[in-house]
């Protein structure tokens, strides 16, 4: 271990991960400091990655040059694409994962980075000098020094675990919490508050009665998350799902009088959209039943995470409660169901790099800025590792907008309107879903990220081969005519009206129920053309969403272009709104409060007008 490095990274879950791994591959000497390093990327609640919005932050995570998307498909043992049924724009693919496996591949993919070292320690202090972070202080005494430093503290922060009436210091089972570095910063003038999450019970998959639930499959042609040629999961391991009943409400309900939720013990802020069962019984009252969702945590143990079952409940009510359940009537636990809660500090006292505004060259990413859920997480590392690498050589930050990335929404959601409760990333949260979407990460993220020299050559000509394939294919389909017979069966098999002269085959596919594949299938010249240019399914559901959606993308776009100039005109540092008299009173004190970065930025805040929009830009000279 050197005496000084570029850039710290304190703490290894998902985003410090990510932010070690973009430092150091943008060539910066990376230190990435853990408690314990036979944890490094452990997955705290749930063994899964992606979903709603998520998968398309892995996605763009991959693209960006990550390895979130890498490790996720080599320890995936089921794929699927959710929302199939709804618009491109709101598919969004979803691994389970083999909990140990993805924790192995975390450390192996790690270990084997350039410019990264490690070293197992508890960070009890960051070194500040003339306003500027230059180090930290660890427990074993150690001062090491750096030129930035990403804070990744998760739920660690003066953690405090509950379980019914007992309470205990720390920010994950087995595992202590983090002192010392809120009270720094508070007396530096930050402002903290606190958070709460849960997890539930972990349990004996032997006890349990799998024939009265339904049966969960993957897809059966299972995708990858990652745009490099990673391993695709083939035999998938199914999921499970169960529902409770009324009696299982009335069991939980007779342990809330020792429930830390409800006696006022857990003060955090906890997670709306991923409540816990006592939560979800007592907001929906009404409601008969809720789902379980039974996961398996890997290929050979027999541990299963009851998804949809987190509790802080007393361990008898969990027992007694979850053996009320069908399928459950003999479960064994491994270990009951319990909330934390930690610090965060308020993410509006944040720049769009993810450095904060008080101190230089200090960044935080994860849940420290509030948010929750593995992906979101990661995508914030990515971000603050890239930003502090770039700050240590005096290089402007990079920052993902919002018609670029589900990473810049989220980021400029927590910068420009905070968050007062566990921030989790959905599509609804995108004014450009059309244009987010999943299938074109790399087309969006990969150039960006090569110019900087995060995504390496290989992922760009692989990119590049993939555009000329599709372009290739698109300018077949445009040049092809396919007659009434070729078309015929195509047609009738998807009750579509037969063609009365040829038609180029582009404009068939822009037919409602016509898609690549059954074209491909049913008429041998599209199927002759697809060979010949060697198109992968990707690549095919690719061009079929750029085809038949290409008015709705156009507009969007053009939406979006039309914004796109309030983002160019830079607001300079420590500005002083206070001088500018034609502004509203609101809007003086919000945007010195926030220190918007862009004009763009600054219309997001709420209480500045157009008015107050237009004085700026004239004060801006534009």
């Amino acid at each position: 271990m050197h005496d000084t490095y570029d850039v710290i990274v304190v703490g290894a879950g998902h985003a410090g991960n990510e932010a070690a791994a973009a430092a150091a591959n943008l060539g910066a000497s990376t230190l990435l400091i853990t408690m314990n390093m036979g944890v490094i990327g452990q997955m705290s609640c749930n063994p899964a990655m992606g979903g709603i919005a998520k998968g398309q932050i892995v996605r763009e995570i991959d693209a960006f040059g990550g390895y979130s998307g890498i490790v996720s498909d080599h320890s995936a043992i089921q794929f699927r694409m959710l929302n199939r049924s709804k618009g491109p724009a709101m598919w969004s693919p979803r691994t389970q994962n083999d909990r140990m496996r993805f924790a192995e591949k975390w450390r192996l993919m790690l270990e084997q980075t350039k410019n990264l070292d490690f070293w197992q320690d508890s960070v009890i202090a960051l070194i500040i000098e003339n306003g500027t972070c230059v180090g930290v202080k660890t427990q074993l005494g150690a001062v090491i020094r750096s030129r930035s430093v990403v804070v990744t503290a998760g739920t660690f922060l003066n953690g405090l675990m509950h379980v019914g009436e007992k309470q205990f210091g720390g920010g994950r089972a087995g595992e202590k919490a983090i002192r010392g570095i809120t009270e720094q910063l508070v007396e530096l003038g930050f402002s903290a508050d606190r958070m709460k999450t849960g997890t539930p019970p972990r349990i004996d998959g032997r006890s349990i009665n799998y024939n009265v639930m339904e049966e969960q499959k993957g897809d059966e042609s299972p995708q990858r998350f990652s745009y490099t040629n990673t391993p695709l999961v083939r035999n998938q391991r199914s999921c499970h799902i169960a529902y409770t009943n009324t009696a299982v409400h009335e069991i939980l309900r007779e342990g809330f009088d020792r429930s830390p939720m409800f006696n006022g013990r857990l003060q955090g802020l906890g997670p709306r959209y991923c409540p816990s069962i006592e939560d979800k019984i007592e907001r929906f009252s009404d409601k008969d039943k809720h789902q379980l969702f039974v996961e398996p945590e890997g290929w050979d143990t027999i541990e299963v995470y009851v998804n949809g079952f987190s509790t802080s409940l007393p361990e008898d009510v969990q027992v007694r409660a979850l053996r009320a359940v069908p399928g459950f009537e003999n479960v064994k636990f491994f270990r009951p169901g319990y909330a934390v809660e930690y610090d965060f500090f308020h993410p509006t006292q944040l720049r769009h790099s993810l450095e904060t505004k008080a101190v230089n060259n200090l960044f935080f990413a994860g849940q420290i800025n509030g948010t929750t859920g593995y992906e979101e997480a990661a995508a914030q590392g990515i971000m603050a590792g890239t930003n502090a690498a770039r700050s240590t050589w005096n290089k402007e930050p990079v920052i993902l907008k919002r018609n670029q990335a589900y990473i810049g929404v989220l980021i400029d959601d927590l910068v420009t309107k905070g968050t007062k409760e566990p921030y989790r990333m959905f599509t609804s949260r995108a004014e450009y879903r059309i244009l987010l979407r999943q299938d074109n990460a790399d087309q969006r993220l990969t150039p960006q990220s090569h110019e900087i020299g995060l995504a390496d050559e290989d992922r760009m000509r692989s990119l590049e081969l993939k555009t000329n394939r599709v372009q290739k294919m698109r300018q077949g389909l445009e040049r092809l005519s396919v007659s009434p017979e070729e078309s015929e069966k195509l047609l009738v098999s998807v009750g579509s009206s037969p063609l009365r002269q040829k038609q180029k085959a582009i404009s068939l596919l822009t037919r409602p129920k016509v898609g690549i594949h059954n074209m491909i299938d049913l008429i041998p010249p599209i199927h002759s053309l697809a060979v010949s240019n060697k198109l992968t399914d990707a690549d095919l559901e690719s061009l079929e969403v750029e085809i038949k959606y290409q008015g709705y993308i156009e507009k969007e776009q053009a939406v979006a272009d039309k914004l796109q100039r309030l983002e160019y005109i830079g607001i300079p540092k420590n500005f002083n709104y206070h001088a500018m008299e034609s502004l509203s009173s609101e809007a003086r004190e919000k945007l010195s409060k926030e220190q918007p970065d862009t004009l763009a930025a600054a219309s997001r805040i709420s209480g500045v007008s157009a008015s107050d929009l237009a004085v700026l830009l004239v004060r801006l000279g534009r």
